[in-house]
């Protein structure tokens, strides 16, 4: 894998990092998505109604938002230590769940796989951006998100088929010993011996910061940082618009089955792997902030034509497709551009940026609805566009004077 190298790390440690790192995430991004399509088989292993289920991916996905509760925690306490914790909440949660497999455990078990994914996503950007230069930054961060197209691409259908051979309880045995394997190979690559860990980590004394607020305080005042998460919340409202109808638009304009409705969520999942393979070998050469915003206009324009491209199946795909490539790409990017944005808190500012991210996905989705029903995908496309246009605005608002 090629990696740069840094002052710390040679290459080849620096890659068995970064390695290591993406299969991790892939088990994370896996217990956070695959409720979504095996919902039903949820329901009947836990002797619930469907709506039970629902309620349990809403209470994962709250995760992203308590996420910045902890970014400060990772910034006072340290990247390595965090990160591991991140690996054993996932463990416990899924094990949890297989050894009690009642409602209330299984609850609890998702929440805390949720809460390690919002722990662990920020230590690891961090960390990393701490040992990888500015300008290629963008490499690394884009071979570490290739872990979220991963998980749709690899991760679930592994649990399906776990599910099938070996029932419903088998998947969360199966996560939890991979995460044991995942936080032992991090721990040999990452644990030094020194007793300076924090000041390693994060490039302050442990005792720099006797509370949380001042490091808050110290990223919401930046307007680099504000136009960012204006950015994340906006862009994320605009992407999650279209998704939660994407469906349902195919399958009314060209009466899909539930089996072409899958073959279209493996498309989405290649594009959203070319997206971040683009950001891992183009932005860099590119530059992160104009690439962000060349991106983010593709995504406007796809936004609006989309309407016009569906008039058969295989152009509506090929527009869903391009669609979500460019904002992969764009949002991806944005994630290398955000690790620089606050160097003295990078885990409090990605923490951050998240759960904005995050908020902005329940408003697009709680939205998307409503808007469909007004005015099909018409309406779709044209409000994600406005949405994005206002990510747009605060981007350049927030990075107007901004330089590395």
């Amino acid at each position: 894998m090629a990696v740069p190298e840094s002052g710390n790390h040679d290459r080849r440690g620096l890659g068995w990092v970064v390695a290591t790192a993406t299969i991790s995430r892939i088990l994370l991004n896996t217990a956070r998505r695959f409720p979504y399509p095996f919902a039903p088989a949820l329901s009947r292993g836990l002797g619930v109604p469907l709506p039970a289920v629902t309620a349990l991916i809403a209470v994962n996905q709250a995760t992203a938002v308590l996420g910045a509760l902890f970014g400060p925690l990772i910034d006072r306490i340290g990247y390595r230590p965090m990160m591991l914790c991140g690996l054993g909440l996932l463990a416990a949660g899924m094990f949890a769940a297989g050894f009690l497999p009642v409602y209330a455990v299984v609850l609890f078990s998702l929440l805390l796989a949720g809460l390690g994914k919002s722990i662990f996503d920020p230590a690891i950007q961090a960390h990393l951006s701490r040992r990888v230069p500015y300008h290629r930054r963008g490499t690394v961060i884009g071979i570490l998100e290739i872990s979220w197209s991963g998980a749709t691409l690899a991760g679930i259908p592994l649990v399906g088929i776990l599910i099938e051979r070996f029932g419903w309880r088998a998947p969360f045995f199966a996560l939890g010993c991979a995460a044991v394997l995942g936080g032992a190979v991090l721990a040999r690559l990452l644990i030094p011996s020194g007793p300076r860990q924090v000041q390693e980590d994060t490039g302050r004394e442990p005792s720099a910061a006797q509370t949380l607020w001042p490091i808050w305080k110290q990223v919401l005042r930046q307007r680099p940082a504000v136009g960012a998460l204006g950015f994340a919340f906006f862009v994320s409202a605009a992407n999650d618009n279209l998704f939660v109808v994407y469906g349902v638009w195919l399958e009314q304009a060209f009466g899909l089955s539930v089996m072409a409705l899958g073959l279209g969520t493996a498309t989405i999942g290649a594009a959203e792997l070319l997206g971040e393979g683009l950001t891992a070998s183009l932005a860099d050469r590119f530059g992160l902030h104009r690439s962000v915003t060349v991106g983010l206009l593709f995504v406007i324009v796809l936004f609006l034509v989309l309407p016009w491209a569906g008039d058969t199946y295989l152009s509506a795909m090929g527009g869903l497709f391009f669609l979500f490539l460019a904002f992969e790409f764009t949002f991806v990017t944005s994630l290398s551009l955000a690790t620089e944005l606050v160097p003295s808190a990078r885990a409090t500012m990605m923490s951050v940026y998240f759960a904005s991210a995050g908020l902005g996905r329940v408003c697009g989705a709680l939205i998307g609805g409503a808007v469909w029903t007004m005015g099909g995908i018409a309406a779709i496309s044209g409000c994600s566009a406005v949405l994005g246009v206002v990510a747009l605005v605060f981007l350049r608002f927030g990075l107007a004077h901004w330089k590395q």
